[in-house]
């Protein structure tokens, strides 16, 4: 297929087989296991770029150095790569086949998020996106790619929104009318000009689900997000000791929260039928008991949490994680692996320990 974009057979000819290119490339997308491609265009957006230097601005990242570090590249596809002309935005679906909430009044016992309770989808969609890309490079050897999936200065909410894929919601995350909020989403840069598809409408209209549904207030307003207030900030890139003010709202969370996207109306429309086999929760992962990961050490949690993406945040911030858990739950039985933690090498979950141990034997 490279001849009609080697010969000079003129615009029209020229744009023909890109549109045909375009066609076969979203079905190819869908046969790789994608359940949303889009296309955008890669110039940069200045009301973007605008949102995202005065969101750095006011530090609503926290600690996310390295979202401020390389804050120029990340307001655009083009700042990032100037030769590209088109992104293809891709979404697969991890839509669960049970209630992400149901364990919210089981103290003795940590909620994971959903996406985390399944392989890492890091390595997921990488595969599956340089598949995509060696197969469009094969088509077009002429073009030019680069592949994105969360660890690149990439805007991946507002471009496949830009892309049609959906829309960003009043939590901030992008929301699809077929899909819901569960998807993992990925990009592919490249030089070839593809033709853009319309950017989505925002259909959350009058509601505020979301917004009522966060234990830690962490929007400021529809379409903001604090960071700082966000359980899965909070749990997951937030290294020191968990300011104390939001510490029993967090629960039983001990990586990330769901509770913004498990309410959001149009997950009524999600199917888990469509969501990756990848993503199905590990038995041991879907309801874990707190005194088990209290007695984890460095060993025992890089064994358990192999090939997760929870093992990203190592065995101390998750055991911190564990024990503010165990001191919201009001479990007399967790007394006593709290206790061994007292004395913990590392100062924060040392810290965290006497804090659990204080709530579980306060008196009533």
């Amino acid at each position: 297929m490279a001849a009609p974009f080697a010969s000079p057979d003129g615009a029209s000819n020229r744009n023909r087989a890109l549109g045909a290119l375009q066609a076969r490339l979203a079905e190819q997308a869908r046969e790789l296991g994608f359940a949303a491609v889009g296309f955008a265009a890669a110039s940069d957006d200045p009301v973007r770029s605008e949102r995202l230097h005065q969101w750095l601005g006011e530090g609503r990242h926290g600690e996310m150095e390295w979202m401020e570090a390389r804050a120029g590249q990340r307001q655009g596809p083009q700042s990032l790569w100037p030769e590209a002309r088109s992104v293809i935005a891709l979404g697969m679906s991890y839509a669960p086949g049970f209630d992400p909430l149901a364990l919210a009044e089981h103290g003795e016992r940590g909620r994971i998020s959903v996406y985390a309770q399944g392989r890492d989808y890091h390595d997921v969609l990488k595969k599956a996106l340089k598949a995509l890309a060696r197969w469009l490079v094969a088509e077009a050897p002429e073009a030019e790619v680069k592949v994105f999936v969360d660890t690149a200065p990439v805007m991946e909410k507002p471009l496949g929104q830009a892309a049609g894929i959906g829309w960003q919601g009043k939590h901030t995350n992008l929301v699809s009318r077929e899909h819901g909020s569960w998807l993992f989403l990925g990009a592919i840069y490249t030089t070839l000009p593809f033709a853009p598809d319309e950017s989505h409408a925002d259909r959350c209209g009058s509601c505020d689900a979301c917004q009522q549904a966060c234990p830690t207030d962490a929007f400021p307003a529809p379409y903001r997000l604090d960071a700082r207030r966000c359980i899965s900030y909070l749990t997951i890139e937030h290294k020191g000791p968990i300011p104390e003010e939001f510490r029993e709202a967090i629960g039983n969370r001990i990586y990330g929260c769901d509770d913004c996207l498990a309410v959001c109306p149009w997950n009524g429309f999600a199917e888990a039928a469509a969501a990756q086999r990848a993503f199905l929760p590990r038995a041991e992962l879907v309801a874990p008991r707190l005194d088990e990961l209290l007695a984890l050490d460095d060993a025992g949690f890089r064994l358990l949490f192999a090939g997760s993406p929870i093992k990203r945040v190592g065995r101390d911030r998750f055991v911190r994680n564990c024990l503010i858990a165990a001191g919201n739950s009001a479990r007399a039985e967790l007394i006593a692996p709290v206790r061994a933690l007292l004395d913990d090498p590392d100062p924060v979950v040392a810290e965290a320990a006497r804090w659990a141990l204080g709530r579980l034997t306060a008196s009533p």
